[in-house]
């Protein structure tokens, strides 16, 4: 099978773990006999040093042109970065809220594990990460306050800002869909996180979420506030299985899931579309303070990878052989700095990447 992927290293740590992940992918992809054809892209930071603006044309028809795109981080530090003194619109992050729209990417898959093996890099009590958890939160991405219209003027002498947070039915149907099929394969369970005792979006939200639940009877569905939410996944993680919720919600409560899991360096992501195109990244950012030193953590962005064999190329099997890579490398007792504990090997970026490359092609060829 032919995969074509584009790769956008973006910024920071972006072209480390990029570099990481297609090492592994290339492993994975002569073991199981594909052929990999990478087409490497600028965006963020870096396309703004080389072109002036976040995102080119050509960059956003060489994405749609792929299978799927990989992606590291884009940005870098708004308070020393000259990228933050630009407008607002040619900023790093612009392209890729751009890319995500153009490409119609309105299913972001954020699955948050807490691996048995880092249970002591879980910051929660000993009783809690004891347990485990394996949650998916499902958060709709090219809509609500980060798309609306917005404004700041001055009035009376007094600067004033306006964002607007709205959604309309079909847009909450399909990432609705997306979450009851998710939940389908898993363990039958949506948690729809709103702010209905406050927000009309919400009241809309959880009406539409109530009308797609009955297509899916074997699933079960409740609604959890925004806020009881936030708590709860630091108090019982355990009781959540598919989380769905809208684009705000679930860009913070990602981030407060992927501590759990012991590091945001551990958490991936896919952002899909109707089709089985989609983009993959980590979930965390550009970290420009471990930039060049052969220090962050490349795990996210690989099991980023594994998801795009999945979504993407449907090869459950070698995302498979990713993910049990990763999962011996962790049991072996190798680690970052961000996931280490005592008795544990500290390792660079490069050497975690060599690690799993190895194991995934003993994982793929059966050895």
């Amino acid at each position: 099978m032919e995969l074509r992927i584009a790769c956008i290293p973006g910024d920071g740590i972006g072209p480390e773990i990029v570099a990481e992940a297609k090492k592994v992918l290339k492993k994975v992809a002569a073991v199981f006999r594909h052929e990999i054809l990478f087409t490497d892209l600028l965006m963020g930071g870096a396309s703004i040093d080389a072109y002036g603006v976040p995102l080119t044309r050509e960059t956003l028809a060489a994405a749609k042109a792929a299978g799927a795109v990989l992606m590291g981080s884009i940005g870098g530090d708004a308070s020393v970065s000259h990228w933050y003194r630009l407008p607002p619109h040619l900023r790093p992050e612009a392209g890729l809220l751009a890319l995500r729209k153009e490409l119609d990417l309105f299913a972001n898959l954020r699955p948050a594990v807490l691996y048995e093996e880092l249970s002591g890099a879980c910051p929660l009590r000993e009783e809690i990460s004891r347990a485990g958890f394996d949650l998916l939160i499902l958060r709709e991405l090219t809509g609500g306050l980060y798309f609306g219209e917005r404004r700041t003027t001055v009035e009376n002498g007094l600067r004033k800002a306006v964002d607007t947070l709205a959604y309309d039915e079909n847009e909450i149907r399909r990432i609705a869909v997306k979450g009851f099929e998710a939940a389908r394969k898993r363990r039958k369970k949506v948690t729809s996180v709103d702010k209905a005792n406050v927000l009309d979006s919400s009241r809309l939200w959880r009406s539409v979420v109530e009308e797609t639940a009955k297509g899916y009877p074997e699933v079960a569905l409740e609604h959890m506030l925004v806020d009881n939410c936030a708590m709860q996944l630091v108090k019982n993680p355990a009781q959540f299985d598919v989380i769905l919720t809208e684009n705000m919600f679930g860009d913070i409560l990602s981030d407060e899931a992927s501590m759990i899991t012991g590091s945001i360096g551990m958490l991936p992501s896919a952002s899909l579309n109707d089709t089985k195109f989609g983009l993959y990244e980590p979930s965390h950012g550009s970290a420009p303070d471990l930039a060049g030193r052969d220090a962050a953590n490349p795990l996210a962005t690989i099991l980023s990878a594994a998801m795009l064999l999945r979504y993407s190329f449907d090869l459950e099997d070698e995302a498979r052989a990713v993910e049990a890579a990763v999962r011996q490398v962790l049991k072996e007792g190798y680690r970052t700095g961000d996931i280490l504990s005592p008795g544990c090997v500290r390792t660079g970026c490069s050497r975690m990447g060599d690690l799993v490359e190895e194991k995934a092609g003993k994982a793929g060829s059966g050895a």
